[in-house]
């Protein structure tokens, strides 16, 4: 498990060896771990890199300054030989998507799993939207209050997999306490596209598929819906009862989804 500076930042990750290069970018308030599940039923010709966010598992702590979605795009890129095929999920599907756009040339094609854009849904006014922001806000004003455990039970409880805080193991509930305050470092570009992608999506000339959990919250099928109707030949797939954690709580599915996408052998059980 290599351990060196990738986009300038103390970067952690490891290596599934196969012939063809995929990258593997995990959620907020997860590791590199979160994917074990889904590379272990993919084509071993696959050759997955996952590595830590800024602040998460084994990667270097984040100090709040600086914009937090381009050191971690950073990191991707430099963690890229040749092409790659992006795989991200949540926050790690905006990184994905916008490496993809930045730097086209070293992607293969891209899989965006429940990507949380939300800017994508600027000038919307419908009950679904609004649901969502309300349920934001109760998130940000506890971390306005300094009620970090506040904020995180919140949180799971719209993104986790499921399970009631009180359930979740001490250790898990503590990381992301620990982590919370790191959504508003990625504010400016999930909400507002600091990062002006919106206006390049139809510029994307690669493959491209877009999933998400039928089960997750109701936004997340807009969000991915509107992406889709941006990018050229977007392929929309949907994951059956799975919530937001789709990759953890379903890696079957979201294996045989990715290798059907990039043509490789049915996945693994």
């Amino acid at each position: 498990m290599p351990k060196d500076r990738r986009g300038g930042f103390p970067t952690h990750w490891t290596v599934r060896e196969g012939a063809r290069a995929a990258l593997l970018i995990h959620c907020s308030l997860a590791h590199k771990g979160a994917w074990s599940g889904v590379a272990e039923r993919l084509d071993p010709s696959l050759r997955m890199t996952a590595f830590d966010l800024p602040g998460h598992g084994r990667s270097g702590d984040w100090d709040g300054r600086g914009d937090y979605q381009a050191v971690s795009v950073a990191m991707a890129r430099d963690l890229i030989d040749g092409q790659a095929d992006l795989i991200g999920h949540s926050f790690g599907a905006t990184v994905a998507l916008r490496l993809a756009v930045e730097r086209p040339e070293l992607v293969r094609s891209l899989t965006m799993i429940e990507p949380v854009f939300f800017a994508v849904l600027s000038g919307e006014a419908s009950s679904v939207v609004a649901e969502h922001y309300a349920s934001y806000a109760v998130i940000t004003d506890a971390l306005e209050c300094g009620r970090a455990e506040d904020a995180a039970r919140s949180f799971m409880a719209d993104w986790g997999v499921g399970i009631p805080w009180s359930e979740i193991a001490e250790t898990k509930r503590n990381y992301a306490v620990q982590r919370i305050g790191q959504i508003r470092d990625i504010e400016p570009e999930i909400y507002h596209d600091r990062a002006g992608l919106i206006s390049r999506l139809g510029g994307l000339d690669l493959p491209v598929m877009i999933v998400n959990g039928t089960q997750s919250p109701a936004v997340m099928s807009v969000i991915c819906d509107r992406l889709a109707a941006r990018i050229p030949g977007a392929v929309r797939r949907h994951i059956d009862g799975a919530g937001h954690m789709v990759p953890i709580t379903h890696p079957g599915p979201v294996a045989d989804c990715i290798a059907r996408f990039l043509g490789l052998k049915p996945s693994r059980e």
